[in-house]
């Protein structure tokens, strides 16, 4: 489907905010609050000498903000994936309609154009724009001016083509904030470690403290960033998988119920 790009961006841009929004809000009003809660909670009980391995908790792994963005940037991508899987479905829904009347047996000639591009024309605007429609409506527009199958073929491998394309490049940002998202958790490390660095003086005299708490920033932020690469990519890869499948099948259809019944005499 086409779609239009200023409401695209609205969408996403509608998207970020409102992720930016409940991540945060989520962050001050539990994660860091519990996470301050717990540190300061071990410190007293290592300062007692009552607990010699601090648990590992969920609220301290990610409560820095390196671990923060990632978030906001999954469920960004999260709802644009979504919203792209869900017209990829709608438009799936036309393949099992009987957008052509062509029972077995029935011969489509250049003369009977304007009796199957009717009902397509009479489709509401937004389904007009799927790809099987205007797949079918250019093949027909074609058979009636070339009067060749062959070129109506490769009509429809254009179009279908195109779409795909379309289809690659659109995914252009989710590709991009899946290496983000990475890039974010590497920088949490950087920073992590230079903070180490700059407290090993401390360490040296005894206290290991700060370093300790550094370096669980260094990798903590690596950890949760990469586990999120993984559920984003597999979700691209699903939402790939969709919309080719939807291009490969328009194309089976336009063999099996159109290009099959054509005849020229």
């Amino acid at each position: 489907m086409k779609h239009n790009p200023v409401s695209d961006f609205i969408y996403q841009l509608f998207a970020l905010i409102v992720s930016i929004i409940i991540v945060h809000a989520v962050y001050v009003t539990v994660i860091r609050p519990n996470a301050d809660a717990l540190i300061l909670q071990q410190q007293e009980q290592l300062e007692a000498g009552t607990i010699t391995v601090a648990p590992r908790s969920l609220y301290i792994v990610v409560k820095d903000y390196e671990q923060e963005a990632c978030f906001i940037l999954a469920f960004w991508m999260i709802a644009i994936i979504g919203l792209k899987a869900k017209f990829a479905l709608h438009e799936r829904k036309l393949l099992t309609m009987s957008l052509l009347e062509v029972t077995p047996g029935t011969s489509i000639l250049p003369e009977d154009i304007r009796q199957y591009v009717r009902p397509l024309q009479a489709l509401p605007p937004g389904e007009q724009e799927y790809l099987l429609p205007r797949t079918l409506l250019t093949a027909l527009q074609r058979f009636g001016s070339t009067r060749n199958i062959q070129d109506v073929s490769d009509a429809v491998r254009e179009v279908c083509e195109t779409e795909s394309n379309r289809l690659d490049s659109e995914l252009s940002m989710v590709r991009y904030i899946i290496w983000a998202i990475p890039s974010i958790g590497f920088i949490g490390t950087v920073r992590g470690i230079g903070d180490a660095l700059g407290q090993a003086h401390q360490a040296v005299q005894g206290d290991i403290a700060g370093v300790t708490a550094s370096l669980g920033v260094a990798f903590n932020s690596t950890f949760i960033a990469l586990v999120i690469s993984i559920v984003i990519m597999f979700l691209m890869h699903q939402l790939q998988l969709l919309q080719e499948r939807l291009v490969l099948d328009t194309q089976s259809y336009c063999d099996v119920n159109l290009l099959r019944h054509m005849q020229i005499r």
